[in-house]
């Protein structure tokens, strides 16, 4: 089963990061309504947290430190990469959808982690 569940979240992960990277492409096409895509990369948020999810503390630790690294260093970095001109808008749109998927799953991996620490075994 968790072999099960660890494959569930690294898919959810890929999709999200392909639909993020799509959706910064294609950012001029898409400018009209792009509510739904946010919705779903925070969908794909929620089951990666759920998904990914391990007993293993050194796991969820791991998981935890990586995520956040790349949630602060892409909301630190936008501020620099507007800057760049078009590929910049571009590189920051893709940041915004991946903080809209990594946020909701940080939250869920970080709660079920310090449950896990705090309940007794």
């Amino acid at each position: 089963m968790k072999s099960r569940e660890n494959l569930i979240g690294a898919w959810a992960i890929l999709l999200g990061v392909v639909v993020a990277i799509i959706l910064g492409i294609f950012q001029a096409v898409l400018t009209k309504n792009t509510q739904w895509i946010y919705a779903l990369l925070a969908l794909l948020g929620i089951i990666i947290g759920s998904a990914t999810t391990m007993d293993d503390s050194r796991e969820s630790i791991t998981f935890l430190i990586a995520i956040i690294s790349l949630v602060i260093v892409s909301y630190m970095g936008q501020t620099t990469l507007i800057l760049v001109g078009k590929v910049g808008i571009i590189i920051v749109t893709i940041l915004n959808a991946l903080l809209t998927m990594f946020i909701p799953a940080t939250i869920i991996v970080s709660l079920k982690t310090a449950f896990s620490i705090a309940s007794f075994k």
